[in-house]
């Protein structure tokens, strides 16, 4: 296996596996009563983007998009499989057969920039959910997310690392 080949393998394993876990986590808190994001809205906000409307007052009032449900589960993969390769090209490959978790951790929790800084504001809820009426708590309960998905990308490197020696 050449060695991009083996590299997108393994971001793609990792970051589904990974994406799993916090979607287990965000069940959890769903289970339990917490508010979480709704996938149809990011599938919405992206159609919306793909026909040139990058921004939103409210994603929620916006005309609903045809598939809207799975094109967000979709992207919610992707950019699972695309931090993973993030992680991988910072930390090597080497990595995948003797994980650790503080680097899986630093990137899981810095990936928390792109929907504090990039997505809510596009979506119509600010900056760091500044337009929201509990911004602080939002931005926790993301950056405990994303925390988890970090666990998730260890958890996942371990385990994929133990079937492949």
């Amino acid at each position: 296996m050449t060695h991009l080949l083996q590299f997108i393998t393994l971001a793609a394993g990792i970051g589904m596996v990974a994406t799993a876990v916090m979607d287990a986590w965000l069940m959890l808190l769903k289970y339990g009563g917490v508010p979480t994001l709704n996938f149809a809205f990011i599938g919405r906000w992206v159609g919306h983007l793909l026909r040139g409307q990058v921004a939103h007052a409210a994603i929620a009032k916006a005309p609903p998009i045809r598939g809207e449900l799975a094109l967000g589960w979709l992207l919610h993969y992707a950019t699972g499989i695309a931090f993973a390769a993030l992680l991988l090209a910072i930390v090597g490959l080497d990595w995948v057969w003797n994980p650790s978790v503080l680097p899986a951790l630093l990137v899981g929790v810095a990936t928390v920039s792109i929907p504090l800084l990039v997505i809510q504001p596009a979506m119509g809820s600010g900056f760091a959910a500044s337009k929201t009426p509990t911004p602080l708590r939002n931005c926790l309960k993301s950056v405990a997310n994303h925390g988890v998905f970090g666990l998730g990308l260890y958890l996942a490197a371990a385990l994929i690392g133990a079937l492949l020696r």
